[in-house]
């Protein structure tokens, strides 16, 4: 019977950085003229973009307008300007070889597919779970819980799925759902971060799956 690993994407299998910060950038100039900090946007990475924004300084009832700015740039510039982290390649073949795999993100859920098979890496998983999938995102149980739900995963598998992410919403997440969480530190949080949350912290992805598939 196979395992079940569910993966985070932005810091955890994908380096999309630079087309969020555009994106940011472009949203905020046209909202009030300024750009925001780097640093903070990249600390606030795994919120919603809602979240985001407000975090950043915007106003709730101006959060529609600066959402559909941040689309418009980030839908033209998202797949030349995303790539596959050091390993994420490796990672998701080896984990195909034992497990059943499947995505679990805070990004929109209709640009997932397309981005995923242009880097290459669609064919390997059997349920992609978005922001627009679910009421409640990590780190709610919910978007674990539909991934599971759509890989018809039974009790025996649940007791052997993992969340591999970098941030604490997905090891959260994961925990709220029941199932193993397992840090990376390829992404945005430090080990400092995630170590309030978790044990189970690897260099990469590559080093937790050689863990989940040895569990």
């Amino acid at each position: 019977m196979k395992k079940i690993i569910l993966f985070d994407l932005d810091g955890t299998l994908i380096d999309s950085t630079s087309a969020i910060l555009d994106g940011f950038d472009g949203a905020f100039m046209a909202y009030n003229g300024t750009k925001p900090d780097h640093e903070k946007v990249k600390s606030l990475i795994g919120h919603t973009l809602d979240d985001m924004f407000v975090s950043l300084g915007a106003k709730k009832e101006d959060v529609a307008f600066i959402r559909s700015k941040y689309k418009e740039i980030y839908t033209q510039i998202y797949l030349p300007q995303t790539t596959l982290l050091p390993y994420a390649k490796e990672t998701i073949e080896q984990a195909a070889k034992f497990a059943k795999l499947g995505i679990v993100t805070t990004k929109g859920s209709a640009s997932i597919p397309v981005l995923m098979r242009h880097l290459g890496v669609l064919k390997y998983f059997d349920a992609i779970v978005g922001l627009n999938d679910v009421v409640n995102p990590k780190p709610n149980a919910e978007p674990v819980n539909l991934a599971l739900s759509r890989l018809n995963a039974n009790d025996i598998q649940r007791q052997n799925a993992f969340m591999i992410g970098d941030t604490k919403f997905d090891c959260l997440a994961a925990k709220n759902a029941g199932i193993h969480a397992l840090s990376v530190l390829c992404g945005y949080s430090s080990e400092k971060e995630l170590k309030e949350y978790n044990d189970k912290i690897f260099a990469n992805t590559l080093e937790a799956v050689k863990f989940a598939k040895n569990f």
